[in-house]
C-alpha cells in the first residue's frame, strides 16, 4: 500500500491497535500485575467482575424502584443455597464463602454449581442478577 499510514481506525480493527490505543490515549488500562492476577484468579476457577462492573449493576437495579417479590424459580432451592446466592450477590470468592459458612471448598463449588443448574444461568453475573431481581438480596444489604 502506497502512503499508508497508521490511523486510529486501522489501529482498532487489530487486536494490538484495541489494547495499546486506549494507554497511549492517557485513558485508564489495566496494568501488567491486574491482568496477571486476573488470569490467576480464572486459572483456580473463579470469575473477575471488575468492582465498576458490579457497582454499575446494583446502582441500576436500585434505581428500578419498582417493588421486588419472590421469583418462583427460587421455590426449589435449598435454604444453603439461598445462603451461598446472596454471598455471591455479594460479591464474595469461594474461599470467601467457604469462610464465612465454616463449609469446605468442594461443598461450596458443589452448591455454586448446583445454583447455576437450577437456575439456568450461565455464570456468576446471572446469579447476581437473579439474586437482586428476586429480592433475595438487596443493595447496601450486609450478608
Amino acid at each position: 500500500m502506497r502512503g499508508w499510514a497508521p490511523t486510529r481506525a486501522r489501529r482498532s480493527r487489530t487486536w494490538w491497535g484495541r489494547t495499546r490505543w486506549p494507554a497511549r490515549r492517557g485513558s485508564p488500562a489495566t496494568s501488567p500485575s491486574e491482568l496477571v492476577n486476573g488470569i490467576r484468579v480464572i486459572a483456580t476457577g473463579e470469575g473477575v467482575l471488575a468492582p465498576t462492573v458490579t457497582r454499575r449493576l446494583i446502582g441500576a437495579f436500585s434505581r428500578r424502584g419498582e417493588a421486588t417479590r419472590p421469583a418462583p424459580r427460587l421455590v426449589g432451592l435449598t435454604k444453603r443455597e439461598q445462603e451461598v446466592l446472596v454471598l455471591i450477590a455479594d460479591g464474595l470468592s469461594n474461599t470467601e464463602i467457604s469462610e464465612r459458612l465454616v463449609i469446605s471448598m468442594p461443598t461450596v463449588k458443589t452448591h455454586v454449581g448446583s445454583l447455576l443448574a437450577k437456575l439456568h444461568a450461565r455464570d456468576r453475573a446471572q446469579l447476581v442478577i437473579i439474586a437482586y431481581e428476586s429480592g433475595l438480596a438487596e443493595p447496601g444489604m450486609p450478608a
